[in-house]
């Protein structure tokens, strides 16, 4: 059945999460995802949008996207709700292994740019967090950004930040944590309210409260995260994603091309890179 505005292309191969995200592509040239990024780049499409292998997604987003030029590396930046607001973590899956440099760069002009450590201190953290705060720090006293210092992981939810920058595994670690220690609280809320007739009683009073507290962290209404510093835009929705998911992760794509945030990464990029 054609549904009018919406091309169906043969794609008869399978990218799946235990591939190797650095040969897939080339390997299973006919994948959804390597027909979908051939079409971005020849100008088919305007943007992209996946659920499947993260790895592979910014493999195909370099290859094909191609990176904003003077970027090292693409980020995956996802929104999710903190108590100021919302708040973005970059990177949170993409660069599981990271240089100072990358982290400099996942740095975005204007929110509050805080880096997750295990201390506020300024002589927390490892090499790579020790040599990041320097850079950050440099470039927040240049004025080039808003940097406000280490976090710790259970300041980013309470709003320390609007950006956390952090390298790809513990961002992913921090987020999914952050996934299941929501859903847990909302089921132990709700077994609360169930223990009797008269808690019962009270849910029923509560319950457009406790909806909107289990939207908050509803990953299907945001859909997806896009990929900063590709030429491109690229959104990655979750895995799990049903349509709603998928439909939000959509309108994502058509926001964030709208948006201009891949020109000015163009326009403010040479301040986010390290003389060689």
């Amino acid at each position: 059945e054609h549904t009018p505005g919406v091309t169906i292309m043969p794609a008869s191969d399978l990218v799946d999460m235990h591939d190797d995200p650095a040969t897939v592509l080339r390997h299973k040239p006919d994948s959804s995802m390597a027909v979908a990024f051939k079409l971005l780049k020849s100008g088919e499409g305007d943007a992209l949008v996946s659920a499947g292998n993260t790895g592979a997604l910014l493999t195909g987003a370099t290859l094909y996207g191609g990176r904003i030029k003077g970027i090292r590396r693409g980020a995956l930046a996802p929104v999710m709700p903190c108590k100021s607001g919302q708040v973005m973590l970059c990177d949170a899956g993409a660069n599981t292994e990271c240089t100072a440099e990358y982290l400099l760069q996942f740095g975005i002009k204007n929110p509050r740019v805080g880096l997750v450590n295990n201390g506020t201190e300024d002589t927390k953290g490892d090499p790579l967090r020790k040599e990041a705060y320097a850079l950050l720090k440099k470039a927040g006293d240049e004025g080039r950004l808003n940097f406000v210092g280490n976090v710790e992981g259970s300041m980013v939810p309470l709003g320390a930040c609007d950006i956390a920058v952090c390298d790809g595994y513990s961002g992913n670690v921090m987020l999914k944590t952050i996934e299941g220690v929501a859903k847990f609280m909302a089921g132990a809320i709700k077994d609360v309210f169930m223990r009797n007739a008269a808690t019962k009683l009270s849910y029923l009073a509560c319950k457009k409260g406790m909806d909107e507290f289990r939207d908050l962290f509803n990953q299907d209404k945001i859909g997806g995260a896009p990929f900063l510093g590709i030429a491109k835009p690229v959104i990655k929705a979750h895995g799990s994603s049903n349509e709603i998911a998928v439909m939000n992760a959509v309108r994502q794509a058509i926001a964030y091309t709208k948006s201009g945030m891949i020109q000015a990464v163009s326009e403010n990029i040479q301040y986010m890179t390290i003389a060689e």
